[in-house]
């Protein structure tokens, strides 16, 4: 449907249903602004939130024979 189309359907509404329509386009805009707004994190938002074992750095056993 193009702007022109659904512009002449609005058009043929009677006025209370034109404050519905309008009432209607502003809660979409409302609802489209609120999905858009990225929360800022801040420095360490993951801080322990990922766990390693004390040995992570050590060589594993698979590879002993190739160093």
């Amino acid at each position: 449907m193009t702007d022109i189309q659904l512009y002449s359907q609005i058009s043929s509404l009677p006025s209370e249903m034109k404050k519905q329509v309008s009432d209607f386009v502003a809660s979409l805009k409302k609802k489209s602004a609120s999905n858009k707004k990225i929360k800022e994190r801040s420095f360490g938002y993951a801080k322990d939130f990922f766990k390693t074992s004390a040995d992570f750095d050590e060589p594993l056993e698979d590879f002993k024979e190739y160093m």
